[in-house]
Parts: C-alpha cells; sequence; structure tokens
C-alpha cells in the first residue's frame, strides 16, 4: 500500500502527470507517458529504466 499524501505528490518523471496507483499490481500508472513504475517493499521506484510500457488494453482502462 502507499501512503494516499505521497500519492498526492508523486508525479511521473517523463511526462510529470498524476500517477495512478494499481494495487493489485503493485505499479503507479501514468496515462500521459503509458508508463507503470514498479512499487517494491511499499516504495516507488520512480526511473524511466525500470518502468514498463502499457499496452493499449491497459491504456484505455485508465
Amino acid at each position: 500500500m502507499i501512503d494516499p499524501n505521497l500519492l498526492d505528490i508523486l508525479v511521473c518523471p517523463v511526462s510529470k502527470a498524476p500517477l495512478i496507483y494499481d494495487e493489485q499490481r503493485e505499479e503507479l500508472k501514468c496515462k500521459a507517458s503509458g508508463l507503470a513504475y514498479p512499487v517494491r517493499d511499499g516504495i516507488p521506484v520512480m526511473l524511466e529504466e525500470e518502468a514498463r510500457t502499457l499496452d493499449d488494453d491497459e491504456l484505455r482502462s485508465l
């Protein structure tokens, strides 16, 4: 789980857009950049090289 206060201030390092927390996959997703950043042990890994690219279906569902 991510602290809601932290989620309020985090943005995508690529697009500077807000992030959406996916609790099931433990990722922070950005619709603007199409990237998903992993959350490991409750800590967001906000590095572009650690992010995965969202597929079209995932982008549409955001």
